[in-house]
């Protein structure tokens, strides 16, 4: 089969090597007899699973002693409601910096429970940055401060987190955690959709500080209520079983690629190879202010909606896969999480050149 490269920004590629001992194991899971996908959630041998996976991920991270994880369903669109109703427990106001589409779906759905205030955001801009934000103005006594640390549709990353004090920060890690290495004391909730970096949809993985659980709004239905979840270790319901299964094989390759230090690096050479090239480029353009720039999404267009549609099918066809941009911005995005091989940016790059040569 042709090599083809997997551009897309969720759900994501995969590690090669995680998919290969999946297909080894998809029919009988060690000496089980059984797939995972058939295992009872309250087997011995599920438990196994999913506490190798906390551990993993909790090793990986360095997760402190006071912080739960969480496995939960639901994708990260209902951390946009779980995170009020937990957190808004004393003055039922949080500030929020608006950066995208998700971040103004967040806010949306806050205000559903409480007085939500934009402390900054980049929308006039169409979202090309990362606003300034000034640490005087932040309320000091909000219940919460809420970012998303990295914009899949912009490309725009946070490189500095806000001085929010004593006042917990939230963040919307779907679609950088795990890219490099990340201080979670620094964080009261940790949230993240596991399609990009972590495994196939289905899965939420959240990280708690203890002190932020059990004190939900009384209307919190139970399933949203993160004590429920805490209480039952993340099988309170029947949980995504074979999505954490997949969550754990990638944690484990993670670990075998050197931990995120070395992710990280293998992703800034990444990413620093796709943005030279634009930037040298006298065809295609970045959208992102440079100071901004994500690691796992990069956007750039060219001169004319036409040429956009053309870049697209002509990569498609030399197996540069799901190149085309959000229909917010246009343009293209080629995600590269961790599990993109520098071999597929360098194929992106070597396209992108001859497309320019014929273009130009």
């Amino acid at each position: 089969m042709k090599q083809v490269y997997n551009f897309s920004a969720g759900p994501a590629i995969l590690p090669e090597a995680v998919l290969k001992k999946a297909q080894e194991e998809i029919l009988c899971y060690k000496d089980t007899g059984i797939s995972v996908m058939e295992m009872s959630h309250r087997s011995k041998e599920f438990k196994d699973i999913i506490l190798e996976a906390e551990n993993l991920l909790r090793e990986l991270m360095g997760i402190p002693s006071n912080y739960k994880v969480l496995f939960l369903q639901g994708g990260a669109s209902s951390q946009f409601a779980m995170v009020p109703l937990n957190l808004f427990r004393k003055s039922c106001k949080a500030d929020y910096v608006n950066t995208g589409r998700w971040s103004q779906k967040a806010i949306e759905e806050a205000k559903r429970y409480g007085k939500v205030r934009i402390v900054a955001s980049s929308k006039e801009e169409n979202f090309n940055h990362i606003p300034s934000l000034d640490p005087s103005s932040f309320d000091e006594g909000a219940d919460y401060f809420y970012i998303t640390t990295n914009n899949t549709i912009y490309g725009t990353r946070y490189t500095t987190l806000p001085d929010t004090k004593d006042v917990p920060l939230v963040a919307d890690m779907s679609s950088n955690i795990l890219s490099e290495p990340c201080d979670v004391s620094k964080f009261g909730v940790i949230f993240a959709g596991a399609q990009k970096n972590i495994g196939p949809a289905g899965l939420t993985v959240v990280i708690i500080r203890d002190d932020l659980i059990g004190q939900a709004m009384d209307i919190t239905p139970t399933m949203f209520n993160y004590k429920i979840h805490v209480d039952a270790n993340s099988m309170y319901n029947t949980p995504p079983t074979y999505s954490i299964y997949i969550a754990k094989l990638v944690f484990q390759w993670i670990k075998e690629q050197g931990g995120l230090e070395a992710i990280a690096e293998k992703n800034r050479e990444k990413a620093k190879l796709l943005y030279d090239y634009i930037d040298s480029s006298s065809l295609f353009k970045g959208t992102v202010d440079k100071k901004d720039r994500s690691l796992m999404n990069v956007t750039f267009v060219l001169p004319t909606k036409e040429l956009d549609a053309a870049f697209v099918e002509e990569a498609a066809k030399e197996g540069l896969m799901n190149l085309k941009g959000h229909r917010s911005v246009g343009g293209m995005r080629a995600s590269i999480y961790n599990a993109m091989p520098i071999e597929g940016v360098q194929a992106l790059v070597g396209f992108m050149k001859v497309f320019e040569e014929k273009n130009i």
